[in-house]
């Protein structure tokens, strides 16, 4: 539907502060050349709760038009207030996005009528695909499969991307015909071997040829083929671990020559201890040459 690997694309920066749209659209190039089938605008990664709404609908428009006719742009709009969430939607279809990434509710945590009614509303300004994101560490509620199941009756939620290692849900979210994404980068060759569709990733702005090499054996009946290069891609994850994203992934980025600028405050840039460890896993991928002792 919205494609298998989709990279959660970080947001560039300049020294200033504000949106950098060139290094946007040409990181979104570079993703979209590199493995990916379309990209996750203005999610968390993208550093989404730090960014105005005009911001937002600038990203979505430069997407759309660096990348829109030969990958799939998804917007994240879900935030913890339905009518805002409504408002982003909308004018995020009006710019040609190719479907939605919409989180659970986050922070006020509603009961579950309350969430699939958050969904229907959504719903109900676009009728194009909707991929519920259920995340239970950052929203302190799991969507349990009942509730996904509700959600799935509505027609233009389509996926789910599950930041979930539970392999029986994720088996419950395929059995349901709904498209199952990773929500997490190491749970990609899980989710494939229960059905699972892709991944909605954040390694792939560094690894995104060999996660789609991956999928490609995987698909083609090469499990031990695909096993083996998930086992490849152990640094990637480290990586992603050595500081809360986005920031090593920034620093990655930057790091390989994608000039993605700093973070806006609360988040931080690397220290050098975080830098030096994120430049390991970098080498260790063989993405970078080993800085002599």
């Amino acid at each position: 539907m919205l494609g298998e690997i989709l990279t959660a694309i970080v947001t560039p920066f300049k020294a200033d502060g504000s949106v950098d749209i060139q290094a946007f659209r040409a990181l979104a190039a570079h993703l979209v050349a590199n493995g990916s089938d379309g990209l996750v605008v203005t999610g968390t990664t993208g550093e989404s709760p730090t960014l105005s709404d005009e911001e937002r609908f600038q990203l979505y428009e430069a997407a759309v038009d660096e990348v829109g006719d030969r990958a799939t742009v998804v917007a994240g709009t879900g935030t913890y207030a339905t009518a805002h969430s409504v408002h982003l939607t909308a004018r995020a279809h009006e710019l040609g996005v190719h479907g939605f990434l919409v989180v659970t509710p986050y922070y006020n945590k509603p009961p579950v009528r309350g969430i699939v009614r958050h969904f229907e509303e959504i719903a109900s300004v676009t009728d194009r695909p909707i991929v519920a994101y259920n995340i239970p560490a950052r929203v302190v509620l799991n969507l349990e499969t009942d509730t996904i199941a509700q959600l799935a009756e509505i027609p233009t939620v389509r996926a789910v991307k599950q930041a979930n290692a539970d392999l029986a849900q994720a088996r419950a979210i395929v059995d349901l015909g709904l498209d199952l994404y990773a929500g997490d980068d190491d749970l990609v060759f899980p989710f494939l071997e229960v059905g699972g569709t892709g991944g909605v990733c954040v390694h792939t702005h560094v690894v995104g040829p060999q996660v789609r090499e991956m999928v490609r054996l995987y698909r083609e009946g090469d499990v031990d083929g695909a096993r083996r290069v998930d086992h490849a891609l152990a640094p990637s994850i480290d990586l992603l671990r050595v500081v809360g994203n986005p920031i090593a992934i920034k620093c990655a980025l930057n790091l390989l020559g994608h000039d993605v600028g700093g973070l806006r405050l609360p988040l931080v840039d690397a220290t050098d201890e975080e830098r030096d460890a994120v430049r390991g896993c970098l080498e260790r991928l063989g993405l970078l040459a080993a800085v002599p002792a």
